[in-house]
């Protein structure tokens, strides 16, 4: 019977080297559970804050949820498709119209009148604040954007006095006692230069100064008091003049 072979001496270098990779994968891991274990500590404690959080948002939500159908409302979700702010103005350019009307009647010899055409009925669209003109010659109203270059301007020129008009209404002590009126007055014929005129010198016959600006020769035989720009080679010059000069 043959004798089993000895088992050769194991390589002390060999497992000496084994042992210190053993020990470097060991601080490894170590290592690396820390920084887990860390990073599970803050992930718990953010968790933590967000269930705060989340409670307190609860608590607030059950608090204002009667608010809720208010907020909407002003944001627009209603049955007018008008925002709060937007029905706030909506009531002053209300008013706006109804005293820029009487001024636009008068140039107009009653032809026209200004009204806010109401909301969209569209929740995707928000309106109510665009104008269209009422024609007493077809009864119909129609856009602002159909008006004539003169009609625009008689209308844009009833609009701001209409504006100084409210102005005056709502903010007592508030005087407007200057109006600036810059061109437009060429686009606009005989008669209608006329009624445009008229208008503006009623509303200066009180305490109010109604500045015009513009290059219509037509005018200056119309205004008393001018302040004349000239134009010369050695640049422009200003003078005094009127009527009588």
């Amino acid at each position: 019977m043959k004798k089993p072979s000895q088992t050769e001496p194991a390589d002390l270098s060999l497992l000496q080297e084994e042992n210190r990779k053993n020990e470097q994968e060991r601080r490894r891991i170590r290592t690396e559970r820390e920084r887990l274990l860390a990073h599970l500590a803050g992930n718990r404690r953010a968790l933590e804050e967000m269930e705060q959080v989340r409670g307190r948002r609860e608590a607030m939500e059950s608090e204002w949820a009667g608010l809720r159908p208010l907020e909407r409302a002003a944001n627009g979700y209603n049955d007018r498709g008008l925002a709060f702010e937007q029905y706030v103005l909506s009531v002053y350019l209300d008013d706006i119209l109804q005293a820029a009307n009487r001024r636009l009647r008068a140039m107009t010899g009653s032809r026209y009148e200004l009204y806010r055409m109401p909301a969209p009925k569209d929740r995707r669209s928000r309106g109510g604040m665009d104008l269209e003109v009422y024609d007493q010659y077809t009864g119909k109203r129609r856009s602002v954007k159909s008006l004539s270059g003169g009609e625009s301007f008689k209308a844009a020129l009833a609009l701001a006095l209409g504006t100084s008009d409210v102005i005056l209404q709502y903010a007592g002590g508030i005087q407007v006692e200057t109006l600036f009126v810059d061109e437009g007055f060429g686009a606009l014929d005989e008669e209608s230069l006329d009624q445009a005129l008229d208008a503006l010198i009623s509303l200066s016959g009180g305490n109010r100064m109604i500045g015009i600006i513009s290059h219509v020769e037509e005018l200056k035989s119309r205004i008393d008091r001018q302040i004349v720009v000239e134009r010369t080679k050695n640049g422009s010059r200003i003078r005094s003049g009127g009527l009588e000069g």
